[in-house]
């Protein structure tokens, strides 16, 4: 989009009655709801969010100091869209979809107030490939050809969602831009391999399917406890310092997705500077590429205007629509949808709305299920099948859950991993609570581990939580009296149990063994410590004493099962070694 005094489709109509912030206040706008304008002598882009009478309300994405009454406004008569093509993937942008490093090319690492860049490249020219010819019928969300976007990535040229569709009259493969005709319709139509989409409207799709299939994301407790579905929404609330980000980080890098979208949303500068220069550094471990060529990033810090942030997650979810469209599987990566609420509560109470709990405004709950019901697993328009995966973090005050972002968010998503300080002091990494957490998905995900991993597989994990919630009430007493008060039978079930904490819940994310760990070798480790499970129940009831079965040398091992390298055979020996040692005992 380019800027107010450059643009031929811009029309002056208005002037700046007021200025609160990012919300400015405009008279003589002949305006609709949700229209971009460009604001002041510098052109500040910006959004109507509210029309009253001659009045109309503005939120300004850039810092308004210095904008004064009396200053032009003029309306694009377009609603905030992104520009969608080849180029996105390997890019970084800000909340309305500028090119950070383009514009740093420009004029260095500090922007000036209204400047804009198009989301994508115009002049690069890329290698069209048709997939269709000359005299075939094409319909809306068709995909005509293709083009090498990155090394790990193929994108799909499709007729847009707002086409006729008809017979194609001609298409011809070779070097074009993004603007450049590729294709003509019957009808006159001209396609190319740009597309704009509305940031705040879903793009559309032809059913929307009961997600089946687990998104892997080779964390064991998120995998093996609290499974999240391609298609599937999670949220990660924890206070500061309990490890969201790593966390995400984690999913960005070895979730089973195709495309990564990453949404900082008003989180900490130095944190985005440590992914914008980690990410581009990252191998992606499934094809040996740079991690970037599939990732998207979207970078709106703490310090850059609160309005950007209201509207960076809605760019970020469209761009995850798009690729979705060509039948990719895309997973969105919000940190920390906190800060986006916290954006929508200082623009409503510069409104002067009146406020819900807590100072949000009262549309809250609405704002963030609209964001989260765009994910899930669609049939397209074109017959393919795609998904889109969101998992926001959420970062409430002083790690308090019932407040209202994290309540809210609760009763949208159906995945819930709660982060807990308290692990994170004792260095217990990934710092997620299984006491807390929950998985709504793991009905509907047992068939494929069933198939794909173990017929077990669920009576297993059903195993691990039984001993670990037996754990938690026995702590309790613990606490109280003493371990040595317990009966044996019970002080064996805190040793399996710390078995299940040490070796399993515990994951280094800095290892290069143990930063992954597939459903297989997650299932096997459960199996192992199972093994020493039951072989130690056995050897107690025939009479020997717990200090006895807890001092096998065998055992300890259990916790190097996720550094192991050759885990099959590892796990293998290991078990012959518990069953050998503990029958040895009687």
């Amino acid at each position: 989009m380019s800027q107010a005094t450059e643009s031929e489709t811009v029309r002056s109509d208005g002037e700046i009655q007021s200025v609160s912030g990012p919300v400015v206040q405009a008279v003589d706008l002949d305006a609709k709801m949700n229209d971009v304008v460009y604001v002041g002598e510098e052109g500040l882009m910006g959004e109507v969010i509210e029309i009253e009478g001659n009045v109309t309300t503005i939120q300004v994405y850039e810092e308004t100091s210095g904008v004064g009454p009396g200053e032009p406004v003029e309306n694009t008569g377009e609603p905030l869209s992104v520009d969608l093509g080849p180029g996105m993937l390997d890019s970084i942008y800000d909340g309305v979809q500028r090119p950070l490093d383009v514009l740093q090319h420009q004029m260095g690492s500090f922007l000036d107030r209204g400047v804009d860049a198009p989301g994508i490249d115009l002049e690069k020219t890329w290698e069209f490939t048709p997939t269709v010819a000359a005299g075939d019928e094409v319909e809306p969300g068709d995909v005509i050809g293709t083009v090498p976007e990155t090394e790990s990535i193929e994108h799909k040229v499709m007729v847009p969602p707002g086409s006729d569709g008809g017979s194609i009259a001609e298409i011809d493969g070779g070097n074009y831009t993004v603007e450049e005709t590729v294709a003509t319709l019957e009808s006159g139509e001209e396609i190319s391999m740009h597309q704009e989409w509305p940031v705040r409207e879903a793009r559309p799709s032809a059913d929307k399917h009961t997600p089946t299939i687990p998104l892997v994301t080779g964390q064991r407790i998120l995998d093996g406890l609290f499974p999240v579905a391609k298609g599937g929404t999670a949220a990660i609330p924890g206070p500061f310092g309990s490890g969201k980000t790593v966390t995400q980080h984690q999913l960005a890098k070895w979730a089973d997705a195709d495309i990564v979208v990453y949404v900082g949303c008003g989180e900490r500068g130095n944190e985005m500077t440590e992914v914008i220069e980690e990410f581009p550094e990252l191998e992606d471990p499934k094809t040996g590429k740079p991690l970037m060529a599939r990732t998207c990033l979207i970078a709106n810090t703490s310090n850059m205007p609160v309005a950007a942030r209201e509207s960076c997650v809605y760019t970020g979810i469209t761009i995850a629509e798009y690729f979705r469209d060509m039948g990719y599987d895309v997973a969105l990566m919000a940190d920390s949808t906190s800060r986006w609420a916290e954006a929508m509560r200082e623009i409503s109470s510069r409104l002067e709305e009146m406020p819900g709990e807590e100072g949000y405004p009262a549309y809250l709950a609405a704002r963030l299920s609209e964001f989260y019901e765009r994910a899930g697993y669609f049939e397209n328009i074109n017959g393919t099948e795609g998904s889109v995966s969101v998992v926001g973090a959420v970062s409430p005050p002083g790690g308090d859950f019932s407040e209202p972002v994290t309540q809210n968010t609760l009763r949208i998503v159906k995945t819930f991993w709660a982060l807990d300080a308290d692990l994170a002091e004792r260095r217990h990494f990934p710092a997620i609570n299984w006491n807390e957490s929950y998985s709504l998905y793991r009905n509907q995900l047992d068939p494929w581990f069933e198939e794909e991993v173990a017929a077990d597989w669920p009576e297993v994990r059903q195993w691990a939580i039984d001993t670990l919630d037996e754990e938690t009430e026995l702590q309790e007493i613990v606490q109280l009296v003493g371990k040595d008060a317990l009966p044996e039978d019970q002080q064996l079930t805190l040793e399996v149990a710390r078995y299940l904490r040490e070796g399993f819940l515990q994951q280094n994310a800095f290892h290069d063994v143990d930063t992954y760990c597939e459903p297989e070798k997650s299932y096997l480790t459960l199996r192992a410590i199972k093994t020493f499970n039951d072989e130690a129940f056995e050897a107690l009831d025939a009479g020997v004493p717990v200090e006895e079965i807890q001092s096998i040398d065998a055992a300890p091992r259990l916790n190097r099962i996720g550094t192991a390298e050759d885990y099959e055979s590892f796990v293998e020996e290991l078990r012959d070694e518990i069953a050998e040692e503990l029958r040895g005992l009687y």
